[in-house]
């Protein structure tokens, strides 16, 4: 595969816009989508977590902003372990299905589902705002549960890549 460039340096831009244009119209918030969606179809296209260090505004903005004004704790190794990763990436997904069940019901759905996306998007955010101050600038990437999530695609393609080759080696040998 060809090195991708990054774009680390410039993507924050992409989260000012989409909270501005956001706080302007909510309709706006639907762009969340792309943030949530990108990821994953990288993870699916077998770059694994490539979203996380080239493209990422949120990692880009934590990184840029956070960076004189973070007290730079290391990272718990709580906040490391699969078993918290797993548990943010549920309560996530819980959270934002409700969210959606909710905003289905309202008379204006499309304003309803981008407030919801919104709210995700921008509670991410803050905690990750919270927790680049108190550890280093980008602790929300160690535990950010798309990068989860990517982690987890690209864990399962391995594991399913192998089997298979292992599946060709079993045959060829007989």
């Amino acid at each position: 595969m060809s090195k991708v460039k990054s774009h680390q340096s410039w993507s924050w831009i992409l989260m000012v816009l989409f909270i501005t244009l956001s706080i302007v119209d909510i309709r706006f918030g639907l762009l969340g989508f792309i943030c949530i969606g990108t990821p994953i179809y990288h993870a699916l296209r077998g770059r694994g977590k490539i979203h996380c260090s080239k493209y990422c505004p949120r990692g880009s903005i934590l990184g840029k902003f956070l960076q004189s004004i973070s007290l730079e704790y290391n990272t718990p190794k709580f906040l490391k372990s699969k078993q918290l990763k797993n548990g943010l990436l549920v309560l996530m997904i819980t959270m934002f299905s409700i969210s959606l069940f909710h905003a289905f019901q309202q008379p204006n759905i499309i304003k309803a589902v981008a407030f919801g996306v919104f709210r995700l998007m921008t509670a991410s955010l803050a905690l990750g705002v919270i927790m680049g101050i108190i550890y280093k600038p980008r602790t929300w990437c160690q535990v950010c549960p798309m990068g989860h999530a990517t982690a987890l695609i690209k864990e399962a393609q391995d594991k399913s890549n192998n089997g298979y080759k292992g599946s060709l080696s079993k045959q060829k040998a007989a």
